[in-house]
């Protein structure tokens, strides 16, 4: 028997329920109708419980699909589940937490993937819709002028999905103790010469910051450069985590440990006291660092579900990845670059000052 998944029906037609990130209340695709949060997830928590019970009680998380042989060694991440809705299989790697039924398109949830001890505490819903991430991509492409023009007016959207990505978010305080080697000159005349004076100084600064929720993202799936880049996250929308949040997205559990994205964090903290000191050191010419000791004071940890749009484009059989934090808006990813513009460039700066240089040397 495959793992059981679930997902929630309006209690007027039946018919599947999507969060709506504008509205804040879960809605119906048929009768239009909509509900908060609490009510489906009352109204739905004990079938939630038992398919999060089910799933504990199943051996390996989940069946295979065919066995290990058919997959290879990717058998070992693969799992099946039955679509509640049209009764499907659906395939998925070993950290799917919410999905989409290919076949009937309904929203299913796998509560036992974040059940117990793997529950979020916390979860920051979506507040941008699939058109307006598609509206924020192409603002994105305006002012860059290195930007292939081909690129912007033929694009074309390969893929889009919103995600739930989990997320660690560290507490703590980070301390500094930091000397710098600081140089300050004074010029002054004496007859007929001119004289500089040096003056060096031994500078020492320390201090500390206390940290709350320095996010890192907790899934090997996702480009840690681009979950960096679409940050800061507004927590004060932060709520309590609900699976009624989850459907009509994706959602994945974490696969990179506390333990192991810890590091990230601390050097992030580190580096931010480290700048804060440095930035007190004013009034010199030259200032060199010369030790220091940096030490982060742990405090807690949480888990959440953050919103992340992922679009997929593709240029010249080249696929380009964007992410848009699903909240604020911010858009993060890689742009091709023009060479006949850059060369253009090159040519409009180079060719002047070429000609201007020719015409010194030969004067």
């Amino acid at each position: 028997m495959a793992t059981e998944v679930t997902n929630y029906k309006c209690p007027n037609c039946t018919g599947p329920l999507r969060f709506g990130g504008i509205s804040d209340r879960l809605e119906c695709d048929f009768c239009g109708s909509s509900f908060t949060v609490e009510y489906i997830e009352e109204l739905n928590k004990d079938k939630t419980e038992q398919a999060a019970e089910n799933f504990q009680g199943t051996e390996f998380t989940g069946e295979w699909s065919g066995g290990g042989e058919e997959w290879g060694e990717d058998g070992e991440h693969i799992r099946v589940y039955h679509c509640p809705s049209c009764s499907a299989e659906l395939i998925c790697d070993d950290t799917t937490a919410a999905t989409s039924c290919p076949y009937c398109n309904n929203p299913t949830v796998v509560p036992g993937q974040l059940s117990g001890a793997l529950k979020p505490d916390y979860v920051i819903p979506f507040r941008f819709t699939k058109e307006a991430a598609v509206a924020q991509l192409k603002e994105h492409y305006k002012g860059r002028w290195f930007l292939p023009k081909e690129f912007s007016a033929q694009n074309h959207i390969e893929d889009i999905k919103g995600v739930y990505v989990p997320f660690w978010l560290y507490n703590g305080v980070a301390e500094g103790d930091v000397a710098y080697l600081a140089t300050r000159s004074h010029t002054h005349r004496e007859g007929d010469y001119e004289v500089t004076t040096t003056e060096h100084y031994n500078i020492r600064r320390s201090g500390s910051l206390e940290f709350k929720n320095v996010p890192v993202d907790a899934s090997s799936k996702m480009p840690d450069d681009h979950m960096d880049s679409i940050e800061p996250f507004d927590y004060s929308d932060m709520k309590d985590f609900s699976m009624a949040y989850l459907p009509g997205f994706l959602a994945d559990k974490y696969d990179v440990s506390e333990e192991a994205s810890r590091e990230r964090a601390e050097t992030r903290c580190e580096n931010t006291v480290e700048s804060a000191l440095r930035n007190t050191v004013i009034g010199y010419e030259s200032v060199m660092e010369i030790g220091k000791n940096l030490n982060i004071r742990r405090g807690s940890v949480s888990y959440a579900l953050m919103p992340v749009w992922m679009l997929t484009t593709k240029y010249k059989d080249k696929n380009y990845l964007f992410a848009m934090n699903g909240q604020t808006g911010k858009m993060a990813g890689d742009l091709p670059t023009s060479m006949a513009k850059l060369w253009g460039l090159f040519a409009a700066i180079g060719v002047p000052i070429a000609a201007l240089l020719t015409f010194l040397f030969l004067r």
